[in-house]
């Protein structure tokens, strides 16, 4: 028995021609015979037969009407379906694209923001030496400053000594020659000088 359910609704199906009409069921006539069928019955049957063959054309046609405007809404969904599925192809092409985009970007990013830190960093190593550097040199001349000073104090307290020992033999009546003395050197003898003035 056909099945239209197991057809394919795509597949075009012939168009079946038909040889006989509601009209040729309605007018057809038979020969009378002896011992025949009974006339009116057949005419009765024949104008039913007639009656469900043309609403099965007009169903028929109905259905055809049917199939051609589902194919239509069918064709114009998988329209809709194919443009639907380019754009999201297309989309998930581009949301790849920027992504590699911005991935790329962030590297660059990433790869100027270190190149920035280490010449920073290189900046600030060499303004570090730099500074190390004037530390030293501060240091060192600290220690030459110190140095001169520590000459200068003990010349000057040479001195001082010097002039306090005239000022101690002037009330004694004697001078004393400036003879200057080391730096670990205690007090001159004065007592010589002293004794040879006498």
């Amino acid at each position: 028995m056909f099945d239209p359910r197991k057809e394919d609704p795509t597949a075009a199906t012939p168009e079946r021609i038909m040889r006989v009409s509601p009209l040729d069921l309605r007018q057809q006539r038979f020969k009378q015979v002896l011992r025949g069928y009974d006339r009116a019955e057949v005419v009765a049957f024949l104008t039913e037969a007639a009656d469900d063959y043309e609403q099965a054309l007009l169903e028929i046609d109905r259905l055809r009407e049917d199939v051609k405007r589902l194919e239509a809404l069918l064709s114009e969904h998988r329209e809709r379906e194919a443009n639907l599925r380019n754009t999201l192809m297309t989309a998930q092409r581009l949301a790849d694209e920027i992504k590699q985009a911005a991935h790329t970007e962030a590297k660059l990013i990433v790869r100027e923001a270190e190149g920035r830190a280490d010449l920073l960093l290189q900046k600030a190593q060499g303004r570090l030496d730099e500074i190390e550097r004037d530390i030293n040199e501060m240091r060192l001349r600290r220690r030459t400053v110190e140095g001169s000073l520590e000459s200068s104090i003990q010349a000057l307290y040479s001195a001082l000594e010097f002039i306090r020992e005239q000022d101690k033999t002037r009330e004694d009546g004697q001078v004393l020659l400036h003879r200057p003395r080391g730096a670990g050197e205690a007090n001159p003898p004065a007592t010589s000088e002293r004794a040879a003035g006498a």
